[in-house]
């Protein structure tokens, strides 16, 4: 499988303003992303296996065995996806991948989501910086640009 570049998938990245300036940069992390999918390979297994089990099934081993295939080749398939995301802050705006722009000063709410950062804006957009290891940091951060701005 060829491996996909950010500009390949998403176009060009936003270019930034005169006097606008990178302050941080969210990439997606290797280690949380694999992790996370094991965690759903556990709890879908589980739940297959009880599935199974609570119909009569003889074979309930085979759900678990399932879900881990089918997180594995998930995993798989995304990861090129889902490492070519990258959101740069700067000191006026959260510039994402697909040409998403999320301005500083009409920023609503930053909270970590499940492993990702929730951003909402005024007029209700919402994006999510996926698979941070420190949520809470990259929150923090984002909001300290916020009040700078």
């Amino acid at each position: 499988m060829t491996k996909l570049t950010a500009d390949q998938m998403y176009g060009a990245p936003a270019p930034l303003e005169p006097g606008e300036v990178v302050i941080a940069r969210f990439a997606p992390d290797r280690q949380l992303y694999w992790r996370l999918h094991a965690r759903m390979a556990v709890i879908g297994g589980v739940l297959a296996a009880l599935a199974l089990m609570i119909i009569g099934n003889p074979d309930p081993w085979v759900g678990p065995v399932a879900a881990a295939l089918a997180m594995a080749m998930r995993g798989y398939y995304l990861r090129s996806e889902i490492f070519a995301e990258e959101w740069r802050l700067t000191n006026w705006r959260l510039l994402g991948p697909a040409g998403r722009i999320a301005p500083l000063a009409r920023l609503k709410l930053a909270r970590p989501f499940l492993g990702a950062v929730q951003l909402v804006t005024q007029n209700g957009d919402k994006h999510l910086i996926k698979y941070q290891v420190n949520a809470a940091a990259v929150v923090a951060q984002i909001m300290a640009a916020k009040e700078a701005a």
